[in-house]
């Protein structure tokens, strides 16, 4: 019995520490894209509803051929990422993995793009960056290049 004391004891002492604390609040996304406590009370947003697109750049060539170098990305980053986004981009270097279509794990350098716009421009921006997808994945031989999109508040 001396064992269960210590324990309610501390269960309690834990429950106490929250109700005078208070406890976290859960949020969640509703359809509009804008965040509420799941107790449905508005919050204050900073900035500007935003859609953030992130594109991740493989190197390795499909074909087994040289992979591409850094150079040759800038390149392509100049050609044909800056004259669609020339408000600004975010560019970063990692090492990246996946499994390609014969089931192989791949390992390579990657490079992954950050894209910011308004989500009023979400429709305008959609092709362009399928255009940048497709030429990347010609140009360099690709199975594919991976997109992922999210809204967010941004402020500058």
């Amino acid at each position: 019995m001396s064992i269960t004391k210590p324990r309610l004891r501390l269960a309690a002492l834990a429950s106490a520490a929250v109700l005078a604390l208070g406890a976290p609040v859960a949020y969640a996304t509703r359809d509009d894209g804008s965040a509420s406590p799941a107790t449905g009370a508005a919050t204050a947003h900073r900035g500007a509803a935003y859609v953030e697109t992130r594109l991740f750049f493989g190197t390795a060539r499909a074909d087994g051929g040289a992979p591409v170098t850094d150079r040759q990305f800038r390149a392509f980053v100049d050609r044909r990422i800056t004259p669609r986004f020339p408000a600004g981009l975010t560019l970063q270097e990692g090492h990246g993995q996946w499994r390609d279509r014969n089931g192989t794990i791949q390992r390579e350098r990657s490079y992954e793009l950050i894209l910011l716009y308004p989500r009023s421009h979400a429709s305008a921006q959609d092709g362009p960056i399928e255009d940048i997808r497709t030429a990347y994945e010609r140009e360099f031989e690709q199975e594919s290049v991976a997109r992922a999109d999210e809204a967010t508040w941004v402020d500058f």
